[in-house]
C-alpha cells in the first residue's frame, strides 16, 4: 500500500473517498503563519489537503518558540514560510507546497490571484493589512476565514465561531469594524471568524527587542500568547475549510 493511502487511511475511513479526493482537489491560500498560521497550515495537510500556498515574510526568532509550530531552537533564524514547508512535506511529501516570502499589504496585494484559490484563510496580525485582505478576499470567488486575536487568552473553552459582524468582546474586531466605517469600505459578503471573548492583561514586562520586525512595528505592543489558544485557533480555522468542503462535495 502507497505511504500516502496509509497517511490517510483514518481521514478516509471517517470521511469517504468523495470527500477525500475533493480535499486533494482544493486550492488553499493561508495569509500568515505564526501561531494561529502555523498551526492551521499543519492541520490542513494532515487532513487531506494537497494544494496549500503559505505567505508570511518573517524569520522564525526564539520568542516564536513557545507558540509556532514550525519553531525551535533548530529552526531559529530560518526563513518561516520554508520552515513550515519542510515539516508540512516531510507529513505528505506528495503535498503541493508554494511558499511566499512576502508581506500582504497595499504594494503586493495586486500580485495575489485570490480568485484562482478555492479558500482563503487570514492568521495576519497587521490591522491595517488585516482589513485590506478582508476587503479583497471578501470580493473573490473563494471561501474566505478569518482569525481574530489570540493573544491574552488561557481558557480553551471560550473559543469560539462566529459571523465578523456578531464577534463579541474581541478588540481586533472591534477595531476592523471601526476601520471599515470610518472608510465607508465594508466587506462585500459574510464570513466566519474564530475568536474568544475573552481578554486578560500582560503581567509581565514588555521585552527589550534588539531589532524591531515588521511585524512587530505593525503591532505596537507585545502581547502574551499561548501554544494551546493558538493551536486551537488555527485548528479551528482548518476545520471549517474542511467541514465546507466535505459539505459540497456531499452535494
Amino acid at each position: 500500500m502507497a505511504i500516502r493511502d496509509e497517511i490517510f487511511k483514518r481521514n478516509r475511513l471517517l470521511l469517504g473517498d468523495e470527500a477525500m479526493n475533493t480535499l486533494a482537489t482544493k486550492r488553499v491560500i493561508l495569509f500568515g503563519v505564526g501561531g494561529v498560521g502555523s498551526w492551521c497550515a499543519e492541520s490542513l495537510i494532515r487532513s487531506g489537503i494537497i494544494h496549500l500556498t503559505i505567505v508570511d515574510s518573517d524569520r522564525v526568532c526564539a520568542s516564536n518558540i513557545n507558540r509556532q509550530l514550525m519553531a525551535t531552537t533548530l529552526t531559529v533564524g530560518q526563513v518561516k514560510v520554508d520552515a513550515l514547508k519542510e515539516r508540512l512535506l516531510s507529513i505528505n511529501p506528495q503535498a503541493d507546497i508554494t511558499t511566499i516570502g512576502k508581506v500582504f499589504n497595499e504594494e503586493s496585494a495586486d500580485t495575489f490571484d485570490l480568485d484562482s484559490y478555492d479558500y482563503i484563510i487570514d492568521a495576519i496580525d497587521s490591522l491595517k493589512d488585516k482589513a485590506l485582505l478582508i476587503l479583497l478576499a471578501t470580493k473573490s470567488k473563494a471561501k474566505f476565514f478569518s482569525s481574530m486575536g489570540a493573544a491574552l487568552k488561557i481558557d480553551p473553552t471560550r473559543i469560539r465561531v462566529t459571523e465578523f459582524w456578531k464577534v463579541e468582546g474581541d478588540p481586533l474586531a472591534r477595531m476592523l469594524r471601526k476601520r471599515f466605517r470610518q472608510n465607508d469600505q465594508y466587506p462585500k459578503r459574510k464570513f466566519q471568524c474564530v475568536y474568544s471573548d475573552e481578554l486578560l492583561q500582560n503581567k509581565g514586562p514588555q521585552p527589550q527587542q534588539k531589532e524591531e520586525t515588521l511585524s512587530q512595528i505593525n503591532k505596537g505592543q507585545t502581547n502574551g500568547s499561548l501554544a494551546h489558544i493558538t493551536a486551537i485557533f488555527g485548528c479551528t480555522l482548518a476545520g471549517l475549510v474542511l467541514q465546507d468542503a466535505v459539505e459540497k462535495a456531499a452535494e
